[in-house]
């Protein structure tokens, strides 16, 4: 075959993505520090670019006069300005941070600031909460341990009691102390307990040395402060030499396991929206202005300037900075509509979490929040991801709202949570004589409507911690007399 050239016409479709476009997604996708830091930089070598410096509180206000360039007394133009309210009415207005104030005032601890570790050495939260998102799949675990996380010292050791979490999330202390249980798995082992005796009792389970005798040491730690081995052989039930060797597991073990990795040099995470209930009854959802960076225009010292620009290059520097100015303007405020409409639309599919606990969240993907605000659910992903919401039941990231769902016979879906939520509520039920075994909760679960099977029963038991019942009938049976 003769290889000779021609012309031939393809029709396709691509995507282009235009260096705006890599930029409203890049600052759609960052966290509120990282976006001020990027910010800060952008203004920095931008000359057309400054940080508005009015008072938030008045937004209805005109632009203050800015300081102009130097030879300058000409204002700037202000570049982005965000209606920064949703409330469940569909009604929204724009108001300061006032409303913010008054709602962290009224007695709402969820608005508070969580630490996290900086980039660089990994500290201890981030460790555990590395574990956690593995370890925990479900959103309602990960919504629990979050909670439990934040209230470790730097030792490791569980502060606070678990009532008030379990009254805050509005779920039962028994699913909390579920919860702690796996959390109490992690490494170092040790953490997530509420005193020394759990710590050191956590690390000699794991190496398999919590015999009765060593329990009983445990029980008598005062003894073994104070010196009064005689009274603490006796109490054990053991001789000089394994009183000994008893003594040297103790002294190897971490009373403290938190330090290990030092001290977090912690950054204060602020909340990128807040959520408040209405008077009405209903909710309301406001961007938190202290995290939206806004920037300024100055479109009057570009027209003096460019006036006086005598080279192609100098004027094609100008057109570059304005166009780059207004861009980032367009995009922050794209950005923090963008946010406004995902966390509204999530406020909204999750109502019944907010009003009645943890264990009311809605089955919710992605497509369900895309489909609902008409977005592409990669651009729901990305504010849902390292987003923040302040709620009257704790400080949550977007993403834990988001929970699977099992299909009913009735056409509604079920969460996975209220599934296992139930499975767990029917095994503590049991007698000693009549164990469920997996098949027996399936035909009860698929009797009240959930349409599910036994392997899947199996497997969220299994993640629950809950032996089979055969194991669970002879426990509850007790030692063979």
């Amino acid at each position: 075959m003769a290889l000779t050239p021609r012309l031939e016409l393809r029709q396709s479709q691509t995507l282009v993505m235009t260096p705006q476009l890599q930029q409203a997604i890049k600052l759609l996708q960052l966290t509120n520090l990282e976006l001020t830091a990027y910010v800060d930089n952008e203004i920095e070598r931008n000359p057309l670019l400054e940080r508005d410096e009015r008072d938030e509180s008045d937004d209805d206000a005109p632009p203050a006069p800015e300081a102009a360039k130097p030879g300058e007394s000409d204002d700037p133009v202000l570049g982005a300005e965000y209606d920064n309210l949703w409330t469940s009415d569909g009604v929204g207005d724009q108001i300061g941070p006032a409303a913010a104030e008054s709602w962290r005032g009224a007695g709402n601890s969820g608005g508070a600031a969580i630490d996290q570790a900086p980039a660089g050495a990994i500290g201890f939260r981030e460790h555990v909460l590395n574990q956690l998102m593995v370890e925990l799949t479900d959103p309602v675990d990960r919504v629990i341990g979050v909670h439990l996380a934040d209230m470790l010292d730097d030792a490791g050791y569980l502060e606070g009691a678990l009532e008030p979490v379990a009254e805050r999330l509005g779920c039962g202390v028994a699913r909390i102390e579920a919860t702690l249980e796996r959390l109490q798995r992690f490494e170092p082992t040790g953490v997530f307990a509420r005193s020394l005796k759990e710590c050191l009792a956590l690390q000699l389970r794991e190496r398999d040395r919590l015999d009765p005798a060593m329990q009983a040491m445990l029980d008598n730690l005062d003894l073994l402060a104070g010196q009064n081995l005689r009274e603490l052989k006796r109490r054990c039930g053991v001789d000089d030499e394994d009183l000994d060797d008893m003594l040297a597991e103790i002294h190897a073990l971490d009373p403290k396991p938190g330090l290990a990795f030092g001290g977090d040099a912690t950054v204060a995470v602020m909340p990128d929206v807040y959520v408040r209930q209405s008077a009405d009854g209903g909710w309301t959802v406001e961007l938190n202005n202290a995290t939206l960076p806004r920037v300024l225009v100055n479109e009057r010292y570009y027209a003096r300037v460019s006036r006086g620009a005598r080279s192609k290059g100098e004027k094609a520097y100008l057109s570059e900075c304005l166009q780059s100015a207004n861009w980032l303007a367009r995009s922050l405020d794209q950005r923090a509509n963008t946010i406004l409409r995902v966390a509204s639309e999530l406020v909204r599919q999750q109502e019944a979490f907010l009003t009645h606990g943890v264990q009311h969240l809605r089955p919710l993907v992605l497509r369900n929040i895309a489909e609902a605000i008409e977005m592409h659910e990669s651009t729901v992903s990305r504010v849902t991801a390292n987003k923040y919401m302040a709620t009257p039941r704790g400080f949550f990231e977007m993403r834990y709202f988001f929970t699977s769902a099992i299909p009913g016979r009735d056409g509604e879906a079920h969460s996975a949570e209220a599934v296992r939520d139930r499975i767990k509520r029917l095994i503590d039920a049991e007698d000693a004589a009549r164990t469920r075994s997996d098949e027996r909760l399936t035909e009860i679960l698929k009797s009240e409507g959930i349409d599910i099977a036994r392997r899947t029963v199996a497997k969220y038991r299994e993640a629950m911690g809950i032996a089979s019942s055969t194991r669970r009938r002879r426990a509850k049976a007790g030692p063979l007399r």
